[in-house]
């Protein structure tokens, strides 16, 4: 095993703005807690139920939150909303792939790189590391559009343990960046991805939990991602297992969809086993990631510092399983692909509680700051979440944004899902969908909440009015405009 090297690259000179400067109470310099954050990739939330260390060490001591939602439902626009606190629209990271406002190419090329929860967080005195998936495009050899080192290491983090190229999805025969060294793994059982990251990732805790320093971990292993590997030890552990067969699997009428759904056939037996299959795969690989869990946790506390840690436990999107007719992808403003995991243990949250509220993937960075003692960059879109846990009925936002920005792949390549542009507006109960081929769905999601009816002609005009101007609000919203319209409350329709 490879052992942890100090970083071999420094990068210097890109400091933060005057307007995203932090202050720290130096009261509080030495008692700030720590954050150990673990993102998941492409992971739906019903597979955390076959997590058991996820469930009894994290969501048996923490809260569970049972709406978080991926703002843009794609792992790029994703992670750099929660690294920048922000909708894809304001930081500008739109895609996975292709040309233009795509992937690490666009961050890098961006500059955004430069103020982000890292250096943040890194800049208040906190030890960070990243090991696991950064971002896709990262760094492609063959990418003109990135003209830097393969060793290339962002801003504000300590440690750096990432792969390279595409090639870490196999979970075998891949290379890995650590910390400015390019590190090759083979094809045995210990090269195994997510037991290596693991390993890494115990390394750092045990490293720089007695330094009295506080630290953040942002842990990102692969997993379940196709073409989903599971751990050797791990291959047929779910055979025989089936997708979940809800009301909204194999939707037998569509007619009342887009297009861009009707388009899309009945699944027949032979689909349908393949798409068992990938999920039985899934849930073999996840369990290399619970595994993981358990061993932070228990590393955290022999050190220690489990007390004085918080650990999230999240993904970047959810998945379809068959739901509306598509066998795999994200990319869409359903419940499938936007509802993602979140789960919080650490001080001062009751164990086994739950959040009902909305939140996003854009309130990781001002919630870490808030913990942190930080104050939040006037850049940002989201919100703390610690009134959740520590207020009684705070008030809180009653909608938020969903945003997807098409298809933009290279020539050859082929995307999961043909989902046009759309915007949506999601409040408790009502998801307002508008693409930008002209059409539109409204779901009632108190007596539909699997998303099969769209009732778009049933809703009064005055009524889809309001939802069409909040919804266009909050698609050019920035920073405290989209707090604030976010918490204006809308019009409610319950279908008879």
């Amino acid at each position: 095993m490879v052992r942890l090297l100090r970083s071999l690259l420094l990068l210097l000179g890109l400091g933060l703005t005057t307007g995203s400067q932090l202050w720290v109470s130096p009261s509080t310099a030495q008692s700030r807690p720590n954050f150990v954050t673990i993102v998941v990739d492409d992971l739906d939330v019903a597979s955390v139920a076959q997590m058991p260390a996820v469930n009894e060490l994290l969501a048996r001591e923490g809260t569970t939150f049972s709406r978080f939602f991926a703002t843009t439902p794609l792992c790029c626009p994703s992670r750099v909303s929660m690294l920048r606190g922000q909708y894809a629209h304001n930081h500008g990271v739109l895609r996975n792939d292709g040309a233009g406002a795509a992937g690490f190419p666009a961050f890098y090329a961006s500059g955004e790189e430069s103020v982000t929860l890292a250096t943040l967080l890194h800049d208040a005195g906190y030890e960070t590391a990243l090991i696991g998936k950064y971002l896709n495009g990262y760094v492609l050899a063959d990418d003109p559009r990135v003209p830097i080192p393969r060793t290339y290491i962002p801003p504000g983090w300590d440690t750096w343990i990432t792969g390279v190229d595409d090639a870490p999805y196999s979970h075998f025969d891949y290379t890995l960046n650590v910390n400015g060294a390019l590190v090759d793994y083979g094809h045995d059982d210990d090269d195994y991805l997510t037991d290596v990251l693991s390993d890494y990732a115990v390394d750092f805790v045990n490293r720089v939990a007695g330094t009295g320093d506080p630290f953040f971990l942002f842990l990102t292993p692969y997993a379940p991602h196709t073409p989903t590997v599971p751990a050797p030890r791990h291959e047929g552990m779910f055979r025989g297992a089936t997708a979940p067969r809800t009301p909204a699997f194999d939707e037998p009428d569509v007619r009342d969809k887009p297009e861009w759904v009707q388009s899309s056939r009945r699944f027949n037996e032979r689909k349908i086993a393949v798409i068992d299959d990938r999920y039985q795969r899934r849930l073999e690989s996840l369990q290399a990631v619970d595994e993981m869990v358990e061993a932070l946790v228990s590393k955290l506390d022999a050190q220690g510092v489990l007390q004085s840690t918080y650990i999230l436990f999240l993904s970047d999107n959810g998945y379809f399983l068959g739901e509306h007719r598509q066998p795999n992808g994200k990319d869409a403003p359903y419940n499938a692909a936007t509802h993602i995991p979140l789960i919080v243990r650490g001080p001062g949250i009751s164990p086994g509680t739950l959040v009902d509220e909305i939140a996003l993937n854009t309130d990781l960075l001002p919630t870490l700051g808030q913990l942190a003692d930080l104050s939040t960059p006037p850049f940002v879109d989201g919100r703390s979440l610690v009134p959740l846990w520590t207020e009684n009925a705070p008030a809180w936002r009653q909608s938020a944004l969903f945003e997807g920005f098409g298809i933009d792949f290279r020539p050859g390549e082929r995307p999961e899902l043909n989902t046009p542009p759309f915007k949506a507006l999601r409040s408790e109960d009502v998801l307002y969908a508008e693409y930008d081929t002209g059409e539109r769905e409204f779901y009632d999601l108190t007596v539909d909440p699997y998303e099969l009816k769209n009732i778009i002609d049933q809703v009064p005009n005055p009524i889809l009015s309001e939802y069409a101007q909040r919804l266009n609000g909050l698609a050019g919203c920035v920073a405290a405009s989209c707090r604030s319209l976010e918490d204006k409350p809308l019009p409610s329709f319950h279908r008879d």
